[in-house]
């Protein structure tokens, strides 16, 4: 397995850290707003759609083998089947 290398652009991380900085402002609008029994899942929705950016651009997993995307992907389907678990009992009691 050979060794490559990658060099991200200035303009890349730019617009990274804007729309990272933007979620943020999102996920603080999201505490003053009512969105009832959703205001959980918005506020959790944007904190994986900030995750997921993260592990995107600065960790480098777009340029990652198809074994780590999958992997990181499994933990995903993971942490939201948990959450699905979690709201049905919270909903059903």
């Amino acid at each position: 397995m050979e060794n490559k290398t990658h060099i991200s652009s200035y303009e890349s991380h730019g617009r990274v850290l804007i729309s990272l900085l933007l979620l943020t402002m999102l996920s603080v609008l999201v505490t003053w707003m009512e969105f009832g029994v959703f205001t959980i899942a918005v506020a959790l929705t944007v904190a994986s759609v900030k995750a997921f950016i993260v592990l995107t651009w600065f960790m480098h997993l777009k340029f990652e083998s198809n074994f780590i995307r999958w992997m990181v992907a499994g933990v995903f389907v993971l942490f939201t089947l948990v959450l699905i678990i979690t709201f049905i009992d919270y909903f059903f009691r």
